[in-house]
């Protein structure tokens, strides 16, 4: 599992080192000029760095604690020590003490959250499972089970490094705070007002179905997060299969192993090879429990990818929703320049209660129809500022949010590459152990 760890760490301390040196625009695509403003002091932007190439950071443990909930009934929680260090002063050989500081899971998500509604462009990372899914049957799905704590705070840190080797994402000062402020973190969070301007799902969900020019490559976009996620699914099910399988075979070996040395007990000229051989298959089958641990490492990074491909969506739907707004926003302008006209001319061109009104009780007097000429008119230039905006918005967002897709496919293409490798040459070991230890059986009992 160390090696597992070690193995992230340097996946994402080479994404910083390699990072790109170009910075999007940060902020919200919904706030305004003055929101923005205040977002941007909210940020340390520092062109072409990164936090991780500032300050080392690691999730070092966890503990289990109880306290009280929020309804005052007695609660078992997992809290994870966090440290972090300057890279100048472990660079010049100082080795201070890292400062470090407490964070329950629920404070991960709220940070997450925070992410999320801030830079709707970006692929955010996903936190780890809360709980256990995709299991074998031994394993198991309690998540206050040792184990399967551990695998969470290996996936935490890979979280913090993730964001921090992010080129928008790391120099947010939420984020810097929530490293190395513990005590009124939440406060600072919530002060930013982040939840008031999260999208609700029916939103998203009416901006799905309404928007009549989708952007192509969003679409595509989409579609292939569907099918990464099924794909995934699916994999996960099967590797959760072949583990069940594994764990069998080794116990099979295991059960050769005591039948072995119970024979080895009853023949004088035979029993030391016997249980030799019964030796041999005792240790293959115990080394089954590490092999299936170093299994579950390889099933939480495809477990990191299905979990990415819902930020991937999401921020496929924030385009949706952008560009729906665009489009309300130009439609309801065409409707104003139709109104001033039919105003203008006098004359209804299509069926309307207004049109039946004037027949019924007469026309409007001039100078009531010039007052409401005037009123569109106003309406009108507020229109067209509005169209002018969202569509500034909407081209801001699709540059920003493509930036970061591009980037997001080049980590995963080399992510679950490494991966998928890795697993395979696991694979390759196990079987030729498997074959090692039949051939040790054999010398034993070609020796008898």
């Amino acid at each position: 599992m160390k090696c597992a760890c070690a193995t992230n760490y340097n996946t994402v301390r080479m994404m910083a080192d390699t990072g790109s040196e170009e910075i999007a625009v940060i902020g919200n695509t919904d706030l305004t000029p003055s929101e923005l403003e205040n977002n941007i002091k909210n940020t340390m932007v520092e062109k072409g760095t990164t936090l991780l190439k500032r300050m080392e950071i690691s999730v070092a443990e966890a503990e289990k604690r109880t306290g009280k909930n929020a309804v005052s009934m007695q609660e078992t929680y997992t809290v994870y020590l966090i440290e972090t260090r300057a890279v100048d002063a472990a660079s010049e050989g100082a080795n201070p003490a890292p400062d470090s500081l407490w964070r329950r899971y629920s404070e991960f998500e709220l940070l997450r959250n925070y992410l999320l509604v801030t830079y709707p462009f970006v692929v955010v990372p996903p936190l780890p499972e809360k709980r256990a899914e995709f299991v074998w049957h031994k394993l198991s799905a309690d998540n206050m089970d040792p184990d399967f704590v551990e695998r969470r705070r290996v996936g935490l840190e890979n979280f913090l490094l993730r964001v921090a080797s992010h080129p928008v994402l790391s120099n947010d000062n939420i984020f810097y705070s929530f490293l190395t402020q513990e005590q009124s973190w939440k406060e600072v969070v919530f002060e930013t007002g982040f939840q008031a301007k999260a999208d609700s799902r029916l939103k998203a969900l009416n901006a799905t179905f309404r928007v009549k020019n989708p952007d192509k490559r969003f679409a595509e976009m989409k579609h292939y997060g569907d099918e990464l996620q099924s794909v995934i699914s699916q994999l996960l099910r099967v590797r959760a299969r072949v583990a069940d399988r594994l764990y069998g075979v080794y116990k099979v070996h295991g059960n050769y192993g005591r039948v072995f040395s119970e024979w080895s007990a009853i023949e004088k000229e035979m029993g030391d090879g016997l249980q030799s051989a019964g030796h041999h298959m005792d240790a293959y089958a115990a080394s089954v429990d590490d092999i299936l641990e170093e299994e579950e490492h390889y099933a939480d990074q495809l477990k990191e990818y299905l979990f990415y491909t819902e930020a991937l969506r999401a921020v496929c739907r924030k385009h949706e929703l952008c560009q729906f707004e665009l489009e309300m926003a130009a439609q309801d302008l065409t409707s104003k320049k139709q109104q001033r006209e039919e105003l203008a001319t006098g004359t209804v061109r299509t069926f309307s209660l207004k049109g039946m009104t004037s027949k019924l009780f007469g026309q409007e007097t001039p100078e009531q129809r010039e007052a409401k000429l005037k009123t569109l008119e106003t309406q009108i230039e507020d229109g067209e500022e509005m169209v002018k905006e969202k569509n500034a918005e909407c081209e801001e967002f699709v540059k920003n949010a493509w930036v970061d897709i591009e980037r997001f496919k080049e980590q995963k293409d080399r992510d679950l590459k490494e991966a998928l490798i890795s697993y395979a040459i696991m694979q390759i070991s196990m079987c030729k152990k498997g074959i090692q230890v039949w051939s040790n059986a054999k010398e034993c009992f070609s020796k008898m």
